[in-house]
């Protein structure tokens, strides 16, 4: 399994959205649990953030690996949990 980091802003309604579709999934999918996940607010790390390529959130990071950013569908998302999962 891989982690997953997901760089986010408590001010943006993607990913407010994207945080409720994650909590659906992990309850429907109990595979999904055991990943390990990183969840970073860019405005209250910056430091952390700015060494990372990316423009928009949220972002979702598999290991080293960027696999998606900006808005995204509950289908991205599990297709996210899927690759950490693998």
């Amino acid at each position: 399994m891989k982690k997953i980091t997901m760089f986010t802003m408590a001010s943006c309604p993607y990913c407010r959205v994207a945080h409720r579709w994650m909590d659906q999934l992990l309850e429907s999918h109990p595979e999904f649990k055991d990943i390990q996940m990183e969840i970073i607010d860019e405005v209250q790390h910056p430091d952390i953030a700015n060494d990372y390529d990316y423009w928009f959130v949220p972002t979702y990071y598999v290991g080293d690996h960027k696999v998606h950013e900006g808005a995204a569908s509950k289908k991205i998302i599990k297709k996210v949990f899927e690759q950490a999962s693998q």
